[in-house]
């Protein structure tokens, strides 16, 4: 088959046309990628070793083996040290992104090429256009959308170690994009390029209230960072008015690049404009502040689905419910997998029309609750024959996302305010590589198919970007329950991501029997088994929660003795099995199992970390 090159410079309606086309010729598109990706590739040592120079289809679906990170990352690790990018692909590699983290410990990296940012941004081309379909005037004002950027490493060799996001924000396709005025940013650009969160946060919601009467769009990339950004403001919109009002910027920005960009948008005084931000700020509740704030607003842009649905009640408080949830794209760092045709759609309702463009699809046939439908001994270890091709997924159907990228590998299918939620990777020339989102089958796009994102397997608990798995959560449990050695045992637990508040944090229940019951003593133990825990579980989480601050301290709440047996009772009435019985080790918000367990609690004990 002759490959044909790919083009992904399309805009507008040029954009929809090529939507269409790709999605009608998906199989023809798929087919191209593949061939792509063997003859760019064929020389590349990790796929020589099993290809043997051969470029053929069939080949590399009989002999790649269907890996996980850990099957390459001494080959990335070599790339990091300064070795050859020909280990992994035919590119040169230009930078190394890291993944937001799993649960399986620290971020992943992973190598990429000048080329991924033009696949990245066609999707992003694709966004707007879609939107306009079904919500008119979109060119006419402005978007305040909170981008930001993470402060960059290098590998021994000199590469920069980058977030996808940081990535794409200091690239030229960013920086130095024509005027759009379909995203026409309240942000100035030297705002967003801030490496201080505060102080970036800071000039971002400023520049959004000066432009309030014009913003047409609202969001971040994951709901959590909006919602964190409303809670900032809760906190700042008295200084943020005080600058208004007297046209100067508080002395707490030190960032040239911010002092220098919000010096024009303060030119002058403008107390009408502060009164009026200060009255609606001011009232009692900030139940539709949203609305109030930004009354042109015509949705909210953000992650939602996932995990990311947890924050759905909080949106929908802040904007009464007026202003529609979009969750416009599916994406991880390592490949842009797909677009929401119909962005209108409840975020319950939202599947997702995968790109036949992107890379090439590859599906591991799951049963309802995840695991494989099929027999193996070990569930790492895919068959190659068991996999199945983008045209071929069956409706209704659960899958597990595979990918073989240009470059090459994945992290997860987290998911960017335009994007779904999970955790991810970058486009660097690895090989059917295991995503781990679980998704539904939900119906077709011409003959390209569209999925319900269903969760990232294994994940127990998330808040933001943590994800932790039930493995990682028992293993910290366990050591942390060392402390009461001698004063008391731990007879059963479980867990619940607590998103009431903002941060949100991860709270566990705990029946203890105590040996030698002591409440000054209980308080001093609790305690330290809240650090020892939050001591174990993954880099991501202390991440969150030391620099970013976006997940509060661990809370233990010690219930009754007797109370997991109740729960056993409730869940064994509704339909359980007493003989296949599991006590759940996490539970849902507003679920009859957390009221129950809620209703047991004798007491609560955080961690004392900042």
């Amino acid at each position: 088959m002759d490959v044909v090159k790919i083009d992904y410079n399309y805009k507008g309606d040029n954009a929809l046309k090529e939507l269409e086309r790709i999605t009608s010729k998906a199989a023809e598109v798929q087919d191209n990628i593949l061939c792509g990706i063997l003859e760019q590739n064929k020389d590349a040592q990790y796929l020589s070793k099993y290809m043997k120079g051969s470029k053929d289809v069939l080949e590399f679906k009989r002999s790649v083996p269907i890996i996980t990170y850990k099957d390459v990352c001494p080959y990335i690790q070599r790339i990091a040290n300064g070795e050859d990018s020909s280990l992994i692909t035919g590119h040169l590699i230009t930078e190394i992104l890291c993944s937001s983290g799993t649960s399986g410990g620290e971020p992943k990296l992973m190598p990429t090429i000048s080329e991924d940012l033009d696949r990245r941004t066609f999707v992003y081309n694709l966004i707007n256009p879609i939107a306009n379909k079904y919500l008119e005037g979109l060119d006419k004002g402005k978007t305040m959308y909170l981008n930001f950027v993470k402060a960059e490493t290098s590998t021994p060799c000199g590469l920069p170690i980058r977030t996808v996001l940081t990535s794409y924000y200091k690239s030229k396709h960013f920086q130095c994009r024509p005027y759009d005025p379909f995203n026409d940013l309240t942000s100035p650009i030297q705002t967003i390029l801030c490496e201080d969160s505060n102080q970036s946060m800071y000039c971002q919601l400023l520049a959004a209230l000066i432009h309030r009467h014009k913003v047409m769009r609202l969001g971040a990339v994951f709901a959590s960072a909006f919602l964190r950004a409303i809670s900032y403001l809760e906190r700042k919109w008295s200084q943020l008015c005080q600058n208004i009002r007297t046209g100067h910027l508080s002395p707490m920005i030190t960032d040239p690049g911010c002092q220098m960009a919000m010096s024009s948008l303060l030119a002058s005084p403008n107390p009408d404009l502060a009164d009026e931000i200060e009255e609606i700020c001011g009232r009692p509740s900030w139940k539709g502040i949203l609305c109030q704030l930004w009354p042109q607003a015509k949705f909210i842009e953000a992650v939602v689905t996932g995990s990311m649905a947890q924050y759905i009640p909080a949106l929908e408080f802040f904007s009464q419910g007026k202003i529609p949830l979009v969750c416009p794209m599916y994406a991880s760092s390592e490949t842009y997998f797909g677009v929401n045709v119909k962005p209108l759609s409840k975020p319950c309702d939202v599947v997702f029309t995968l790109l036949p463009n992107m890379c090439y699809f590859e599906f591991i046939p799951l049963g309802k609750n995840g695991t494989l439908s099929f027999d193996v001994e070990d569930e790492e270890v895919v068959p190659c024959d068991k996999v199945v091709d983008l045209v071929d997924v069956k409706l209704g159907r659960y899958y597990e996302l595979v990918v073989t990228t240009f470059a090459g590998k994945e992290t997860g299918g987290i998911v960017f305010s335009f994007l779904v939620s999970s955790d991810s990777c970058m486009e660097t020339g690895l090989y059917r590589y295991r995503i781990g989102d679980v998704l539904q089958v939900a119906g077709f796009y011409n003959k390209a198919p569209q999925f319900k994102f269903i969760c990232r397997r294994n994940v127990v608990l998330s808040i933001d970007l943590d994800k932790t798995n039930e493995e990682d959560l028992h293993r910290s449990i366990t050591l942390a329950k060392k402390k009461l050695e001698n004063k008391a045992f731990l007879a059963e637990y479980t867990s619940y991501a607590d998103t009431s508040s903002v941060p949100g944090h991860y709270v566990l229940f705990w029946e203890i029997q105590w040996l030698e019951p002591d409440d000054e003593e209980e308080k001093l133990l609790m305690e330290e088994c809240c650090i020892a825990v939050e001591e174990e579980l993954d880099y991501i989480y202390r991440q969150c929660r030391k620099r970013d601050r976006s997940v509060g301290p661990l809370e233990i709440r010690v219930v009754k003795a007797g109370t997991f047996e109740k729960l056993m009772d409730m869940i064994i009435s509704q339909g359980g099995s007493l003989n296949q019985y599991k006590t759940p080790r996490c539970v849902k918000s507003n679920s009859a199992m957390l009221k129950l367990l809620d209703g047991h609690v004798t007491g609560s004990f955080f961690s004392p970390r900042c």
